[in-house]
């Protein structure tokens, strides 16, 4: 085979498996967008996240009183620090290329286990979770988010209504997510377990740009069942700023 012709091959066979990865709508659009490109068969997902545990920004009793100290050590230490290692195990059984983004297993995620699945997800949420918090919390957005929500939802009062009954009927365990669809609107979705809307699998699909975590051990030692006393809470922590930075880079 000639080199130009291997060459060409080459270019050829990449873009094949960069069009696999993107094979929903969603991915085929981030693609697209200018601020994004392909670079060593990478896509170079907005905000992309790796496959270990990154440290919090705040110590663990920086939240209080909305969620309290112990609650915010166990559930970074034991539960995510269990997802994460989980996580590299499947990883390692299934030949997972760990250098890449993690958004590219979960945009694929039918292909693989079970474990890979509840893993991958509970992990990806978690380092996502610890981000939209603060213990400076501001009380809402500003500029094009907070303009973006009331487009889609009328007012901002409208969209926290809203995202509390997705969160509060979330039946079981699971998240309730604000996210940006692939039309560029703005919706609710909530999850069961640990999976999220960057799954093939979701009933509805996104980037998620903020989420809330509503398993019990997020909140039952210090809210015991009274999970709406737990979601009016998460409101005064909200990273406002980190949500608009997700949105900026997806928008």
């Amino acid at each position: 085979m000639k080199a130009s012709t291997r060459r060409q091959f080459i270019s050829n066979a990449a873009i094949t498996g960069i069009g696999t990865i993107l094979s929903t709508p969603l991915f085929a659009s981030i693609l697209k967008h200018p601020k994004f490109s392909v670079h060593k068969n990478n896509l170079l997902y907005p905000k992309q996240t790796g496959f270990m545990q990154t440290p919090l920004a705040y110590s663990y009793s920086a939240l209080e009183p909305s969620i309290d100290a112990q609650t915010m050590e166990i559930h970074y230490s034991k539960h995510a620090a269990a997802y994460c290692k989980n996580l590299n195990e499947a990883a390692v059984a299934e030949k997972v290329d760990t250098t890449k983004p993690l958004e590219e297993v979960l945009a694929n995620i039918s292909k693989y286990s079970t474990k890979m699945r509840n893993n991958g997800g509970g992990h990806y949420n978690h380092e996502l979770f610890w981000k939209c918090l603060t213990p400076n919390g501001n009380g809402q957005p500003k500029g094009s988010l907070l303009s973006a929500i009331q487009r889609d939802f009328t007012s901002f009062e409208n969209f926290t209504a809203k995202f509390d009954e997705s969160a509060k009927t979330r039946f079981g365990s699971g998240w309730a997510w604000l996210i940006v669809t692939n039309d560029k609107k703005l919706s609710i979705a909530s999850t069961p377990n640990q999976d999220n809307t960057l799954m093939d699998i979701a009933d509805i699909k996104g980037f998620p740009l903020l989420g809330l975590d509503v398993w019990e051990h997020a909140y039952y030692l210090k809210h015991q069942n009274r999970r709406p006393e737990y979601i009016d809470s998460f409101w005064k922590v909200v990273n406002w700023d980190y949500v608009q930075e997700r949105f900026n880079a997806i928008s």
